[in-house]
């Protein structure tokens, strides 16, 4: 199916570039569907994709950045509860003709070399970008921002970036090297000023550094976390960002232990999961990543479900666009 329902050049770049993903195995009633049972089913050669999953196991970026590695593991962990899931009980057929168009391409073939992986990450979406698809990218560490970012530059400039982190990721490269601290002011510092905008919310005053703040306001926006409310995060998204990042550890760390980077006082699932719905339903959103689930940290899988729950979110919102 994956095969027909590619374009020619974007189906040489998955085979060269990406491998299928690993979906379990579930064995249902009838009237009881899960994702993994519904995914895709409509999309041919006449009909493409209206959305896109692509993993990025990476976590290079995190060991350079000084971090606990783990994060590779965060797509198959992600799948694995995702697909599990049923479609939205609410709307069945509506959440099941948007999943009958979405279609998981794989993950993409990591080398350990960051900088190449990102342009790797890039050259993938950047064909389902310009062809009007929504890219949903499961991480990884967040090095997978700016590979997400290189992709909407090279498809569809300007880029306004929407980050939902407890850091502000915007350390300086280490030794010229890119990590997972340093996405957003590559982004910002990209030669060919793509990055129209940045606002970052959910900053923890513990974790964010004055230097790295100052940067971020004199180049964007920044909400701590005290200042995070379902008011705030409907304004941000009325703001019309481009492209949406989730790091899992702006989440409080009792429902989301397994991350790199736990946040003592993060911002609580029910207004995580209100960013995700409006990432799915904002018209001017072209691409959403997820990141920093690390699954070797995990307690029970619970941090996984929540970042599965994300991207079932996603598509409940992307269902009231299509």
């Amino acid at each position: 199916m994956w095969a027909r329902a590619l374009r020619p050049c974007a189906y040489l770049l998955r085979m060269t570039l990406l491998r299928p993903p690993v979906l379990p195995e579930l064995h249902t009633d009838s009237d009881d569907p899960r994702l993994v049972h519904l995914m895709g089913r409509e999309v041919t050669g006449d009909a493409p994709p209206r959305a896109v999953i692509v993993g990025f196991p990476s976590d290079e970026g995190v060991r350079r950045n000084g971090g606990r590695p783990g994060a590779a593991a965060g797509p198959a962990a992600i799948r694995n509860a995702l697909y599990r899931m049923t479609p939205d009980a609410n709307a069945v057929a509506a959440y099941s003709a948007t999943l009958s168009r979405t279609q998981d391409l794989g993950d993409v073939e990591v080398s350990g070399d960051v900088e190449t992986d990102q342009q790797r990450l890039a050259d993938v979406l950047a064909p389902h970008l310009q062809a009007g698809a929504m890219v949903i990218v499961l991480g990884g560490g967040h090095e997978t921002a700016y590979g997400h970012f290189l992709g909407h530059a090279r498809a569809a400039p300007p880029v306004r970036i929407l980050n939902w982190d407890a850091h502000a990721d915007v350390r300086p490269l280490r030794d010229g090297l890119a990590h997972s601290g340093s996405p957003f002011r590559q982004a910002l510092e990209h030669p060919s000023g793509s990055c129209a905008s940045y606002w970052v919310a959910g900053l923890q005053p513990s974790s964010a550094s004055g230097a790295h703040l100052a940067y971020v306001r004199a180049n964007g926006v920044a909400h701590m976390r005290a200042s995070v409310d379902r008011s705030l995060v409907a304004s941000l998204y009325a703001a019309s960002p481009t492209m949406v990042t989730f790091d899992m550890d702006a989440v409080d760390r009792s429902q989301a232990p397994g991350v790199s980077a736990p946040a003592t006082d993060g911002l609580p699932a029910s207004l995580w999961l209100q960013a995700a719905r409006l990432a799915g339903s904002t018209p001017s959103v072209r691409g959403v990543d997820v990141v920093e689930l690390s699954p070797p940290f995990d307690r029970d899988g619970q941090t996984a479900a929540l970042a599965a729950r994300t991207v079932w979110t996603v598509l409940q919102g992307l269902t009231e666009r299509m």
